[in-house]
């Protein structure tokens, strides 16, 4: 992670396919393209990796979660539950909606505890969000259960796991959608860009409709269009979506390199007294783009961190103080702060975060570093940072 790092020719002939055909936008054009739809073939080939039945790819992982929610008819007042660790875009997607985040614990898997979920549903609670953070996943089984007792929705945030799965099956094809982000620095990248998928074909046709300003789509060349219903620009460009073709079909690739130098930094690191790994839920595995650790304190891990860098350990991440990832850091949500006026829902259902505990995120995020997984890095270079990262973190656990 990122795809990035692995440009090649694959992507470089998708990008000139385009060019060459001058059509950069995804509807639309019909004589002029000449067959040629990268957005679409990009839908197909997500569509047949995820083992799901329908893709529509958008402009952004952020997109993809509104366009997800909006699919599910989710709307004002209705209530989300997602974790305190997550990037800012699962909020603000159910924010956008009119709709309502309510934060919960995450456990030491570093995403959401099961029983902290089922203590938040409320008689507004319509969606239950897990947010798969640095290529790992929840207790998916426990979460689906839990959504079928009180007949909740299950959309899975794999933004940052595509390529993991758990009991088999492909993160983001497990909930009753999944998205996906395929930004500048994800594993599978499009520069910008995102993806939701669903088996369910209500959902589906609601999501490509909404992403296009409510265009139903029927007929060629946007002819004859209808509007069903109101929505928005969410739009994919073809030259993104080219992009996302080459990088999908080396998912594979990508994954196994991610794992390669994932498995020698974390077998210095094992050798460690006093270092622990996240808790990967029974089934699962990691898409290897993130390694998590946890030393025995927040004292500890502050210095841990520090060390690293000074040690010239790059791309190691405390979330724990990040502007983000975390809720700490997300003042604009806690003061409620905005543009305009908020919805009235959101202003009268948010609940105060400045005064909420979420003493036990605080223990497990306080405690983690996490270290990015890069493509780029030759496997020699993967030993000797590992051996960097085996000496640093010994000296600070003795």
């Amino acid at each position: 992670m990122p795809g990035f790092e692995a440009f090649g020719e694959l992507e470089k002939k998708q990008v000139q396919d385009v060019l060459d055909n001058g059509v950069l936008m995804r509807y639309g054009f019909d004589g002029m393209r000449n067959g040629h739809w990268k957005a679409k073939e990009l839908e197909e080939a997500v569509a047949n990796r995820m083992q799901t039945s329908f893709c529509h790819t958008v402009s952004s992982g952020t997109a993809a979660l509104t366009v997800a929610l909006a699919s599910a008819g989710i709307g004002a007042g209705d209530e989300v539950i997602m974790p305190t660790f997550t990037f800012v875009a699962s909020f603000e997607s159910i924010i956008a909606l009119g709709a309502v985040p309510i934060l919960v614990d995450v456990d030491d898997t570093l995403t959401l505890k099961p029983e902290a979920v089922e203590k938040a549903i409320g008689p507004k609670t319509k969606v239950v969000m897990p947010v798969h953070m640095c290529g790992s996943m929840a207790n998916l089984e426990a979460l689906k259960s839990i959504c079928k007792k009180h007949n909740l929705l299950l959309l899975e945030d794999a933004c940052q796991a595509i390529g993991g799965s758990y009991n088999g099956k492909p993160l983001g094809s497990i909930g009753d959608l999944g998205c996906f982000s395929f930004d500048f620095v994800k594993t599978v990248t499009c520069g910008e860009g995102g993806a939701v998928i669903t088996n369910n074909q209500d959902f589906y046709e609601n999501a490509h409709m909404y992403s296009d300003h409510g265009h139903d789509h029927i007929g060629n060349d946007r002819g004859g269009e209808a509007h069903p219903f109101l929505g928005y620009n969410f739009r994919i460009s073809e030259l993104n979506a080219a992009v996302g073709c080459a990088q999908v079909n080396r998912l594979d690739e990508f994954v196994g390199i991610q794992k390669r130098n994932y498995t020698i930094l974390r077998e210095a690191l094992s050798k460690i007294e006093g270092i622990t790994f996240r808790r990967v839920p029974e089934g699962g595995e990691e898409n290897h783009s993130f390694l998590n650790f946890f030393l025995p304190s927040e004292e500890l891990a502050r210095e841990a961190h520090k060390n690293l860098g000074q040690a010239g350990v790059d791309a190691c991440f405390y979330w724990y103080d990040n502007n983000w990832h975390y809720y700490r850091k997300w003042e604009h949500l806690i003061q409620k702060v905005a543009l305009g006026k908020l919805p009235e829902a959101v202003l009268d259902q948010l609940p105060d975060y400045s005064k909420s505990d979420f003493s036990e995120s605080d223990h497990w995020v306080g405690r983690n570093i996490s270290c990015l997984i890069k493509l780029g890095w030759p496997e020699e270079e993967v030993r000797e940072r590992a051996k960097t990262m085996f000496t640093t973190l010994s000296k600070i656990t003795k």
